[in-house]
């Protein structure tokens, strides 16, 4: 079956279903506030559910170069079926949780397990898809975290209709379901037999070899900043877009949350794949095919984040949201496939774990400033600010990525 032309495919067919958890899982919190503050008093502050909502992500950050460390020097199917197995126990164990802190350390213990899926996954597609489909095959595999985080935001109607320990409990099951699926379906893929530097077949680099080569790339530095500043948006939106949704037309979470969400990952879905597409044709005719596709839907990202924030009627939020998540999507379509141009195979997951937790800690950097922005009434002014970093950030990418080949090689 992994000699099969369709079986990189199945692969990206088997690792959307994990990314649609892997999103769902952690987005659903964001919406489920009003049902969860009857029972738990603590999360009545905006300000304590910010807290709630970024220690997910300074775990996750934190733990993200470790992971792709071990993706790079363990067995990758294995990685993602136990931490599929933990985040979704972790999922249906906070539906038993009766305080406060009870839920601050189970979303640190979610942060360390869904910490590990990501550079592994990647990296696994990436190794079964070559040039000519590897953006679209990323692009795919994205939908699925767009399609977890919009079914994310009916957690708010599922637990308004039946109770929000219910919904923690039915999709913590499904979760670990899919794990024990993935034991019998997924596969590791098998590269050619590494060379280390005195030449003995088969001996694994050493552990921070990775890290050194990694950080010795002024390449893998912008990337690297390039990824971590439409991190700050891209996160914001992610936690705090169904609040700014509630509050500026003036409607009930229930709707605000399918509403915000919905619009997000559909115009993101579409994002992923037209980015994808156009990557891996542009790249076939110019070596900065996927740089360009990349930066233009930075560049859309700038002008949605001006009308989300200032906004206040269902046509120029909903238009912004949708202009912001396309855009959105043809940058994350590309992130990976970008690596590849410039980091070896077996450094990849490293790369996308340093990658990860620079975002994700501009991430938590955003989501506690903006829990505090809407206690003071400055939710969507601080949503427009940040426009203006991103549109640095896209005139460095611009000007220093320059890739020489499609693909780097073992």
């Amino acid at each position: 079956m992994m000699n099969s032309k369709r079986y990189p495919w199945m692969v990206v067919g088997l690792l959307w279903v994990v990314a649609l958890l892997n999103y769902m899982d952690r987005q659903m919190l964001s919406t489920m506030k009003p049902s969860m503050q009857v029972d738990i008093a603590e999360l009545q502050s905006a300000t304590n559910f910010g807290y709630l909502m970024a220690v997910f992500l300074w775990i996750y950050g934190l733990m993200s170069p470790v992971s792709g460390i071990i993706a790079d020097r363990m067995n990758r199917k294995w990685l993602i079926v136990v931490s599929l197995f933990v985040w979704s126990a972790v999922t249906f164990m906070m539906g038993y949780a009766t305080s406060f802190q009870q839920l601050y350390w189970l979303r640190a213990v979610m942060g360390i397990s869904e910490a590990l899926y990501i550079p592994a996954g990647l990296s696994l597609i990436a190794d079964y898809h070559s040039d000519k489909t590897r953006s679209l095959a990323i692009g795919i595999h994205m939908t699925g975290l767009y399609m977890g985080q919009a079914l994310g935001g009916f957690g708010a109607t599922i637990a308004d209709k039946y109770s929000w320990q219910e919904t923690f409990h039915s999709f913590g099951l499904i979760g670990v379901v899919y794990a024990v699926i993935l034991v019998f379906f997924l596969k590791e893929y098998k590269r050619p037999a590494l060379i280390a530097d005195d030449n003995v077949p088969n001996k694994k680099p050493s552990l921070f070899k990775g890290l050194a080569v990694l950080l010795s790339n002024i390449s893998f530095w912008v990337i690297l900043m390039y990824f971590a500043i439409p991190s700050l948006p891209g996160w914001g939106v992610k936690n705090w877009l169904p609040t700014l949704f509630s509050e500026n037309l003036h409607i009930d979470m229930a709707t605000a949350g399918p509403m915000s969400t919905i619009t997000i990952a559909a115009s993101s879905f579409l994002g992923v794949i037209f980015g994808g597409i156009l990557s891996d044709r542009w790249v076939q005719k110019n070596m900065r095919g996927r740089v360009f596709t990349s930066a233009i839907g930075i560049a859309l990202t700038i002008p949605a984040l001006l009308f989300i924030g200032f906004g206040n009627s269902t046509f120029s939020v909903v238009s912004a949201a949708l202009c912001f998540g396309f855009g959105f999507g043809m940058f994350d379509a590309n992130n990976m496939p970008l690596v590849c141009q410039f980091v070896q195979p077996q450094y990849r997951a490293t790369a996308y774990g340093l990658m990860n937790m620079t975002g994700v800690f501009a991430g938590a950097f955003i989501t506690d400033l903006l829990g505090k922005s809407t206690d003071e009434g400055n939710l969507g002014k601080d949503f427009a600010m940040l426009s203006v970093v991103v549109l640095v950030a896209l005139v460095i990418q611009l000007s220093m990525l320059r890739p020489k080949t499609e693909t780097q090689k073992l």
